[in-house]
């Protein structure tokens, strides 16, 4: 019979772990399961209520630590701890997962023959208010996912799903080993950034290989207050900026001080719509402030590639 292994992986939020992993093991699930964490060196006492959870009744909870810090590395030793399972599936340990996600994941995998499945991400406002600029076209960079009530085939990255909520047939892993998370990508504790998700769906698209979105697979986010702050959208995008200027994009015959001209170009116009936006108070500043803070983030990234 096939093995699920649900997997999270932790950094210091030892306050969540029993009602995550309460949640976790109430899942239904047509095959066994197991519940995996990898704890990525927690300072806190992660490890004492992991091994305290671990003697509970119910699918087994087994637990290891990933010495190497940052979400790249716990991913991927999530990955190699579940090679001889048939399904993992991964949550992050800020999330609760709604019932039926289990049952939607392994039908996904099983039935429909999808490599890979993910589906809804719900904020959770209910321990920080949601600040008032904190417009619904932002959400997903919060990671929140909804692309409505019906299932489909994802053909391409405009209808994403994340490591928040996602399944893979382990086969995907174990046929090809370099098949892994981008360590390029890797974000370490409460750093902001990271992108790991984002291209192992570009690296799955581009195997073809089937990805599969069911609502019914559905998490609760618990959106931290560190997160409600202007600030963190935009640091956010200039990190991602970064990264995309050093590995994605491509090298330009045409360079001034290290970078193409067009680059500044396009940061110099960025700036100038932040401005005009602040100024006439109308929505959608923050949103612009962020797409200036990602073409800065480029140009500091492509200036740096040669050292990547």
């Amino acid at each position: 019979m096939p093995v699920l292994t649900f997997a999270f992986c932790t950094y210091n939020r030892a306050d969540r772990l029993e009602k995550l992993v309460a949640a976790m093991r109430a899942q239904a699930c047509p095959i066994p399961f197991e519940i995996l964490a990898i704890n990525n060196n927690s300072t806190d006492a992660t490890a004492a209520i992991l091994s305290r959870l671990e003697q509970l009744p119910g699918p087994r909870l087994r637990w290891v630590n990933e010495s190497v810090q940052g979400i790249v590395a716990a991913r991927n030793r999530g990955i190699a701890e579940a090679l001889d399972s048939d399904i993992l599936v991964f949550i992050d340990d800020d999330e609760t997962p709604l019932p039926g996600l289990l049952q939607a994941a392994a039908d996904a995998i099983l039935n429909e023959g999808a490599a890979c499945a993910g589906g809804r991400v719900e904020m959770d406002f209910t321990s920080t208010a949601r600040p008032r600029w904190l417009e619904d076209d932002l959400l997903g960079f919060l990671a929140a996912v909804d692309h409505g009530p019906e299932r489909f085939w994802i053909e391409d990255a405009g209808t994403p799903v994340w490591t928040a909520n996602v399944a893979y047939d382990m086969r995907l892993f174990r046929d090809d080993p370099a098949l892994r998370f981008d360590p390029r990508y890797n974000r370490e504790g409460k750093d902001v950034g990271g992108g790991e998700d984002a291209m192992m769906l570009r690296a799955l698209l581009e195997r073809k290989a089937r990805i599969r979105y069911r609502p019914e697979m559905a998490v609760l986010h618990a959106v931290e207050s560190w997160r409600l702050t202007r600030s963190y959208f935009i640091r956010l995008h200039y990190r991602a900026g970064i990264r995309h200027g050093r590995f994605s994009l491509p090298c330009y015959p045409n360079v001034r001080f290290g970078v193409p001209p067009f680059m500044l170009a396009q940061f110099l116009g960025h700036c100038g719509r932040t401005l005009k936006l602040a100024l006439s108070g109308k929505p959608g500043l923050v949103r612009q402030a962020m797409n200036a803070a990602h073409a800065l983030g480029s140009l500091q990234g492509y200036r740096n590639r040669s050292g990547a």
